[in-house]
């Protein structure tokens, strides 16, 4: 019987564990921030500043993560509120007040982000949503993420968050927002896009979400309609794998990988394209290739350790670009000859195959390009989205 019983009871204790179902946090929109330039660095005083973003998962709730993270001194919050909105800025439902630990304002230390309270906003999958930041007092150097591609607006004097305002001035930035999050009851699931300008949407149409990761977001939203997929970009441009460069282009994706990708919640997958700027800004003495496929080892062990599934991007032909040398190009070849064939990643995503020019295959093909020979325009982008195979998503 006592052999019985402690048998049943290590039974038990190893079973899996069966949590019963309810609301989660996902994220479903991102924005990572940059450390302010040395001199001409952005600043508010008594001004709102509203942002849209173009979520991917809805849900019943969502909240805010602000960013104070590369501020000197802490960052003043006097008010917040949110709205429904179209992709072009106007409001199409009411501001609703956002508050932090019940409180209708914030102080965020330096160096620190800050999360709000749930708001009571039900949101559809790709809906637009209004977030409207009130600094009553000189904010410090801006924690923003400088490639935005969707108009800011700050406001005259004043406190607007609970009504319009004829913007005194416009900017292609995120300012002091690096991500909102959702609360659903459905099934739902985050990828993450880390990377570099071609995964932020370098020279796409601003105010169009037309990078390569909203057409994938749009697609994952109409394949399955009752399942919450997130799409959360953790790109920045000029960043690298290795080092960091001008502050602007963000710190070394090896340095901010913990924060831009383990603190979203509800990753699943992560997807990487990253590492043509550690060829194209090295110069004459680029890193070699085995340099960056451990950088890109690194990665991938962090992410699996956190129990993500980790899948890897070609490099994209560069040929005409400013920074391109004939130095580089053979690295390029070697590091997607690496991400094919060696089995590092869970899978692979080709857009090198996908938009290379077949009769140049050095180059991007020319309807497909923006204009530097580096970033695909708005019918490239759309390309590489409409080329990942869902089902690397279950």
């Amino acid at each position: 019987m006592k052999r019985f019983l402690v048998a049943a009871i290590v039974l038990a204790l190893s079973a899996p564990v069966a949590f019963a179902a309810g609301p989660r946090w996902l994220g479903t929109w991102g924005a990572p921030p940059v450390p302010p330039p040395a001199t001409n660095a952005r600043t508010f005083t008594n001004q709102t500043v509203r942002q849209v973003v173009r979520i991917s998962a809805g849900g019943d709730r969502i909240r805010l993560r602000l960013t104070n993270e590369y501020g000197e001194k802490p960052l003043v919050v006097g008010a917040a509120s949110v709205a429904l909105a179209h992709p072009n800025g106007a409001l199409t439902g009411a501001q609703i007040p956002v508050t932090f630990g019940g409180s209708p304002s914030i102080t965020i230390p330096a160096g620190a982000p800050a999360l709000s309270d749930p708001i009571d906003l039900k949101v559809a999958a790709l809906a637009s949503v209004s977030i409207s930041l009130y600094f009553p007092e000189q904010t410090p150097a801006c924690s923003c993420h400088p490639q935005g591609l969707q108009t800011l607006y700050v406001s005259p004097a004043g406190d607007f968050t609970a009504k319009t305002f004829d913007p005194a001035s416009t900017a292609v930035v995120r300012a002091f927002l690096s991500g909102v999050q959702v609360e659903t009851k459905a099934a739902g699931k985050t990828i993450i896009t880390f990377g570099d300008s071609i995964t932020d949407g370098t020279n796409s149409t601003v105010n169009s979400n037309n990078r390569w990761h909203d057409h994938l977001a749009q697609r994952l939203a109409a394949r399955s309609p009752r399942q919450a997929w997130g799409v959360v970009n953790a790109a920045i441009s000029g960043n690298r794998v290795l080092s960091t460069g001008n502050v602007v282009f963000g710190e070394a994706a090896l340095k901010r990988f913990d924060r831009d990708v383990l603190s979203v919640p509800g990753a699943q997958y992560m997807v990487v394209l990253e590492g043509i700027n550690d060829i194209g800004m090295g110069a004459a003495t680029p890193p070699t290739a085995q340099q960056i496929i451990a950088g890109h080892k690194q990665i991938i062990a962090r992410a699996k350790s956190h129990g993500l599934k980790v899948y890897g991007v070609t490099f994209l032909p560069y040929e005409g670009a400013a920074y391109f040398r004939p130095l580089g190009e053979p690295i390029r070849q070697e590091v997607n000859q690496w991400i094919r064939t060696s089995g590092a990643y869970d899978a692979v995503i080709d857009f090198d195959a996908l938009m290379k020019d077949p009769a140049n295959p050095t180059k991007l093909k020319a309807n497909q390009q923006s204009g530097d020979w580096l970033h695909p325009n708005d019918a490239g982008y759309k390309a590489m989205g409409e080329f990942v195979d869902l089902k690397l998503f279950k």
